[in-house]
């Protein structure tokens, strides 16, 4: 049996599920504009730079979902889905995701965006299974707190959060014929340096030179 790991935002999508989530809010009146896209740029910036702090980020981009019912909530990712996901999901994305699943690997989408954005994007590509960061829950209410919940699942945080799903599962990298990882991000490095077949996809400069050096596949998965 083989493994297959997916980063998600500018990877298996042609663009990013947590820039989009936050241009749907604004649509619609729910978040401030300005102070919206200046941190989104502040947040962009750091990670392009390898400099971000995820709970810094995680503190912001968690808060809207803390002022709002679970209903209210999945009403508008219903929305959001239809608006701003599915035209950035290409037919290469797609194709390449069922190729790994017609083969009988163990396949999971490996994202730092929160789970409950993520959660029907991973099911709209057939993906079973899901690790991404895990916004917090009252557990007398339901609803989200803003707060994320453990690990969150990014750079090394990945490899944490991946260990521990192998684990629950009875099964570690030795258990693995071959195991990939598809990531557009220098982020990633630490995962990819832990899989046998790295994939660079629609790479950032840095990752793409890594890449080159060492003999990596690259590809694009992006509509022609």
């Amino acid at each position: 049996m083989n493994l297959a790991l997916f980063d998600l935002d500018n990877t298996l999508l042609s663009g990013d599920s947590d820039f989009e989530w936050a241009q749907f809010l604004i649509s619609k009146g729910v978040v401030d504009r300005e102070i919206q896209e200046a941190k989104n740029v502040q947040f962009y910036e750091q990670y392009k730079a390898g400099t971000l702090d995820i709970h810094e980020f995680l503190a912001f981009q968690l808060a809207p979902l803390a002022r709002h019912s679970r209903a209210e909530l999945d009403a508008w990712h219903a929305e959001y889905m239809e608006k701003h996901i599915r035209p950035i999901i290409s037919t290469e994305a797609l194709d390449i995701v069922r190729q790994h699943l017609d083969n009988g690997d163990l396949c999971a989408i490996v994202t730092a965006t929160n789970t409950f954005v993520t959660g029907a994007i991973g099911r709209a590509f057939g993906i079973p299974h899901l690790i991404g960061t895990i916004p917090a829950v009252d557990v007398q209410s339901g609803a989200f707190t803003g707060a994320s919940s453990g690990v969150p699942s990014f750079r090394e945080g990945k490899i944490v959060r991946v260990e521990a799903w192998l684990e629950s599962l009875g099964l570690w990298w030795g258990s693995f014929e071959d195991s990939f990882f598809y990531s557009d991000s220098h982020n990633d490095l630490p995962l990819m340096g832990k899989v046998k077949t790295p994939v660079a996809v629609d790479a950032d400069e840095k990752l793409q030179a890594h890449a080159d050096a060492h003999d990596w596949i690259s590809l694009s998965l992006r509509n022609a």
